[in-house]
């Protein structure tokens, strides 16, 4: 009966101790506190052959090595994109800042047209969606 009772004893202190009851899993920390922003183009109108000033601002509110950015235009109406930059989304700047300029004419020949458009810009870390971040200007380009 002994027997039977420690054995009892060590498989009730075995199940007491080796279960967790944390019912509330620890919430991943943020590491890179992504931010996207934009400080050209400005809301507003537009002239169809005016030229579109670019100046995005990409950080990371923790110093961390800025991983992946984008930087697109496309038609609220239909999703066109007529512009994503750069080439290459991974940079891997290590400094937790990144200046984004360029100037892009808002022309037929680079698929413009009167209407609505979105300028988009996205951060995000080493693998796709990890802490992304977008901010995004709505403008309207008049003929």
């Amino acid at each position: 009966m002994k027997k039977y009772l420690l054995m009892l004893f060590a498989l009730s202190a075995v199940t007491f101790f080796a279960c967790d009851k944390d019912d509330d899993p620890a919430e991943p920390e943020s590491t890179y506190e992504y931010h996207a922003h934009v400080h050209q183009p400005q809301a507003g109108d537009k002239m169809m052959g005016d030229t579109l000033p670019i100046h995005v601002v990409f950080e990371s509110h923790t110093g961390e090595t800025i991983h992946h950015i984008n930087v697109r235009i496309f038609n609220k109406a239909d999703s066109t994109q007529v512009y994503s930059k750069p080439d290459v989304a991974h940079l891997h700047e290590t400094s937790g800042m990144y200046t984004y300029s360029d100037q892009y004419a808002l022309s037929g020949a680079n698929g413009f047209s009167p209407g609505v458009w979105i300028f988009e810009a996205k951060v995000w870390g080493h693998e796709a969606g990890l802490e992304e971040a977008s901010e995004q200007v709505e403008f309207t380009i008049q003929q």
